[in-house]
């Protein structure tokens, strides 16, 4: 039962990154096509488009989700992958507590990034 709430939400991950990736894509991969969120015109990743993104609270929240969710559906991927070579009970254990730690640490790291990041957009 325990796996399948685990796949839920695997899916759910996967729908996540596909809308908010979809949404990055427009902003910063196809600025020329769409040039939305892009106040100073120009290439995407010119710093005041970037600064400008990341002062808005809008983008600050959808980066920590996306974080969150590539996190989880990698990782969750990555465990099931090593899953299948047959570890012993133990192992999987370990394996699960490992991935779960370097998830969280890492999704430390990415929202911190993105707090740090729209409050230096807010002061320019």
């Amino acid at each position: 039962m325990r796996e399948t709430y685990s796949w839920v939400w695997f899916i759910i991950a996967g729908i996540v990154i596909f809308i908010l990736g979809g949404l990055h894509m427009m902003t910063v991969h196809m600025n020329a096509i769409f040039g939305i969120f892009n106040p100073a015109f120009g290439d995407a990743v010119d710093w005041e488009n970037v600064s400008w993104r990341s002062g808005k609270l809008f983008f600050t929240v959808t980066y920590i989700f996306l974080l969150a969710a590539v996190l989880y559906h990698g990782f969750f991927g990555l465990r099931t992958i090593l899953f299948e070579l047959g570890p012993s009970r133990k192992g999987q254990r370990f394996i699960t507590n490992f991935l779960w730690c370097a998830g969280i640490v890492l999704f430390i790291i990415g929202t911190y990034a993105a707090i740090a990041a729209r409050s230096i957009g807010k002061v320019l």
